[in-house]
């Protein structure tokens, strides 16, 4: 999470505001790092940092520094001094940037971090990292400096950072990691390192019941979802509100057409065994991130020994996620969506790994 486009049109409109960061956390805390959250000179506040006793504590120190006008480094352990008003103790620690926005080059630099944040929504965009200081004697820079660094890992906005020196910037650099990999927020050396990851698209081949529940799923879940179906009554506006494109036509010509990157997530979910299979034909071999069919065990080495036969390789099809979805006992639509959707959750966020899969068609002995 960063600061969204909704929070930074509460600062455009010219409202006296706190920025208040999760930079690290350590242990159990309520949030992670990036969560943040906005405290205004009337106490009212958007986002959130978890709610409880330490929230409350951010925002006074907010307040006080909205008075100050100089950002700083706060660092809350969640003991019992910033327990749940029930009760209960996390145990970790949380550290926070409390940034009041005093002046220009602090609101142009938030702005380029929502422009950031809001960019990422364009499959492709490639994403960014932004970078911020929160210990001066571990990391060699200035405490609270910000950077923002672009895929191609050039910084393209800074804040309270002085004179750019070439080394620092170089060992910055050294730190980050790949978007490509989808990082979660880590931290090294006292910098904080906040990933704003590009969207992926998923592309459902297949606006049936499963189809059109995983839709809905996957939209809330950060993907850009393009539904696919040869009958224009399943693939459209009414059924699939949240796609971003909804296309209608003959499976395997059309697949053939389309864009498949190394972004791009496939879920073949069609209304019968030739549909599948011709999916899988166009997509099998086409450099996608995932690919994945839905069917019993039966059905998809059948039609895995039709592809062969067409000349797919045993190897691109041993990559296809079939059957699709982890295993959760799934027996309602909703239920097998679920499943999916969790799948590609677990793909997208764990490097490819995925818990609670079923065990892979076996083609040993197939010819590759």
């Amino acid at each position: 999470m960063t600061l969204s486009p909704a929070q930074f049109a509460e600062i455009e409109r010219g409202r006296r505001a706190v920025l208040c960061r999760l930079v690290e956390t350590r242990g159990s805390t309520p949030q992670k790092a990036g969560a943040a959250m906005l405290v205004f000179a009337d106490g009212s506040q958007s986002g959130t940092l978890g709610g409880g006793c330490v929230e409350a504590e951010v925002k006074r120190r907010a307040l006080a520094v909205m008075e100050r006008g100089a950002a700083e480094i706060a660092t809350f352990q969640l003991d019992n001094d910033y327990g749940w008003d029930d009760g209960l103790i996390c145990g970790g620690r949380m550290t926070v940037l409390v940034d009041p926005l005093a002046d220009e080059a602090a609101r142009q630099y938030v702005a380029a971090v929502a422009n950031a944040a809001e960019a990422k929504a364009a499959v492709g965009s490639g994403g960014a990292t932004e970078v911020i200081v929160f210990d001066a004697e571990k990391a060699g820079l200035p405490a609270t400096a910000c950077y923002l660094f672009d895929a191609s890992e050039q910084m393209v906005a800074s804040l309270r950072a002085g004179p750019a020196v070439e080394t620092e910037l170089a060992a910055l650099r050294a730190s980050l990691r790949p978007l490509s990999i989808r990082p979660r927020p880590y931290a090294a050396g006292g910098v904080s390192f906040l990933p704003l990851l590009p969207r992926t698209r998923l592309l459902i081949v297949g606006g049936g019941h499963v189809g059109q529940a995983l839709g809905q799923l996957a939209a809330d879940l950060d993907f850009d979802v393009w539904v696919v179906d040869d009958r224009a009554e399943y693939a459209n506006a009414e059924r699939f509100p949240q796609a971003e494109r909804c296309i209608v036509g003959p499976v395997g010509p059309t697949l053939a057409e389309m864009d498949i990157t190394s972004d791009t997530y496939c879920v073949i979910v069609t209304r019968g065994h030739n549909h599948d299979e011709e999916a899988l034909l166009h997509l099998a071999n086409r450099g996608a991130r995932y690919v994945g069919m839905i069917g019993s065990r039966r059905k998809i080495k059948l039609i895995y020994d039709d592809l062969m036969n067409d000349g797919v390789s045993a190897e691109a099809l041993q990559r296809v996620f079939a059957p699709l979805g982890i295993d959760i006992g799934s027996q309602t639509v909703m239920e097998i969506a679920v499943s999916i959707a969790a799948e590609l959750v677990a793909h997208r966020n764990r490097e490819g790994v995925v818990p609670g899969r079923p065990a892979a068609i076996d083609l040993s002995g197939q010819p590759a």
